[in-house]
C-alpha cells in the first residue's frame, strides 16, 4: 500500500476535522502544514501531528517531498491557491465551493490537466452512507419518480461584520458556505434547472444572510431550497415521490439519518453516525483515484463541479449578488 504525504493548506476547524478522518487511514502520513501565520501553522502541526509547518503557502507548494494538498482556505482564496499548488504539481482536494465563479473554476481544472496532476473538489455528501442509501432507495424505484424536492441548511449566529461569513470580499455569504448542499443535492438527483427564481435577504455588508430559491424543469419537476444565518432551521432533504417520501437529515449529535416514508404506511429509518463524521471516505477517494492512475473522481467529477458552480452563478446574478472581485471584470 503506497502510502501518501499529506499537506494542510489553511489550519481551522475544518481542517481540524478533516485531519480527524486522515488519521483514521493507514496509507496517510501527516506531512505538512501551510499558513500566512507560521505561528498558527505551528500549533496546527503540533496539536494534530504534522511532521513540518510553514509560514507561507509558497513554502508548502513548493515542498518537494508533498504529495497531496487539502485547501481550506476561505473561498474568496481558493482559485488562487489552487493554482499555486496545481502549478508546483501538487494532487489537491479544495473545499466548496471551488471559487468565485465558473470562470475561475474552469482555470483550476484547466491547470490540474496541464499539470497532469488529480483534483476534486471536497463535497463531503456524497460519500456519507446516508446518502448512499438515498439513492439506492431511489434506484430501487420502491419511492416512484421524484416529483419535488425541498432542502434547507439554516442556523442562528451572531452578525459579525469582520467574520468571513458576513465578509464580501472573501465570497462570504449563506449561498456558498451553506446553501451550496441543498443546491448539491438538487443537482444529484434532478440535475440542472431550466428556470430559477430567487429571493434573497442581503445584510447591510453585502452578502446574503438568507436565500430561498425555486428551481423548475420542463419536465413538471420542481426544487425549492432555503439557506440562512438568520434561523435555527437545521439541515434537511427531502425528497417528494410518487410512492412516498424520502427524507435526509443531519442531526445536532453529528448523526446521519435517511427515513423512507411509503403511502401504504410502511415507514423505515436508517441512522449512522460514522467516525471523524465521515470525512475520511473524501481522502480514501482522492488516493483510490491515485492509486488507479486517475486525475479525477467519478464520484465527484469535473463536470458535477462545473455544473454545481454554474448553478450557484446563475442563483447570485439572478440575485443581484456580485463579489467585489466581478465588479470590475
Amino acid at each position: 500500500m503506497k502510502k501518501y504525504n499529506w499537506g494542510i493548506l489553511g489550519p481551522g476547524n475544518i481542517s481540524a476535522q478533516f485531519t480527524k478522518g486522515l488519521k483514521l487511514l493507514k496509507n496517510t502520513r501527516l506531512y505538512a502544514v501551510g499558513s500566512r501565520s507560521e505561528e498558527r501553522a505551528k500549533k496546527f502541526a503540533g496539536d494534530f501531528g504534522y511532521e513540518k509547518y510553514y509560514g507561507s503557502y509558497e513554502e508548502l507548494a513548493t515542498d518537494p517531498g508533498l504529495d497531496i494538498v487539502y485547501i481550506a482556505s476561505p473561498h474568496s482564496h481558493h482559485h488562487r491557491h489552487a493554482l499555486l499548488c496545481l502549478e508546483n504539481g501538487k494532487h489537491i482536494i479544495c473545499e466548496k465551493a471551488l471559487a468565485h465563479n465558473e470562470k475561475e473554476v474552469r482555470e483550476m481544472f484547466g491547470a490540474a490537466r496541464k499539470g497532469n496532476v488529480f483534483m476534486m473538489e471536497a463535497l463531503w455528501p456524497p460519500f456519507q452512507p446516508s446518502y448512499i442509501k438515498a439513492s439506492e432507495i431511489l434506484q430501487s424505484g420502491i419511492a416512484g419518480k421524484i416529483l419535488h424536492m425541498d432542502c434547507i441548511f439554516a442556523f442562528r449566529g451572531p452578525f459579525d461584520p469582520a467574520n468571513r461569513l458576513y465578509n464580501p470580499d472573501l465570497a462570504g455569504g449563506s449561498l456558498l458556505d451553506i446553501g451550496i448542499y441543498p443546491v448539491m443535492d438538487i443537482l444529484r438527483y434532478l440535475g440542472e434547472p431550466d428556470e430559477i427564481k430567487t429571493n434573497a435577504i442581503i445584510a447591510s455588508t453585502g452578502v446574503d444572510e438568507s436565500i430561498s430559491v425555486l428551481f423548475g424543469y420542463r419536465s413538471g419537476q420542481s426544487a425549492s431550497f432555503y439557506s440562512s444565518f438568520t434561523t435555527h432551521g437545521g439541515v434537511a432533504t427531502k425528497i417528494y415521490c410518487e410512492k412516498g417520501n424520502i427524507i435526509l437529515k443531519r442531526r445536532k449529535d453529528q448523526s446521519q439519518s435517511v427515513k423512507l416514508e411509503l403511502s401504504d404506511g410502511t415507514e423505515e429509518e436508517y441512522i449512522y453516525k460514522p467516525e471523524a463524521k465521515g470525512y475520511q471516505f473524501e481522502a480514501v477517494e482522492v488516493m483510490e483515484c491515485l492509486d488507479r492512475g486517475l486525475t479525477r473522481s467519478k464520484v465527484v467529477s469535473e463536470e458535477f463541479s462545473l455544473s454545481l458552480i454554474r448553478t450557484l452563478d446563475r442563483i447570485r446574478y439572478d440575485a443581484g449578488i456580485i463579489y467585489p472581485c466581478e465588479k470590475n471584470v
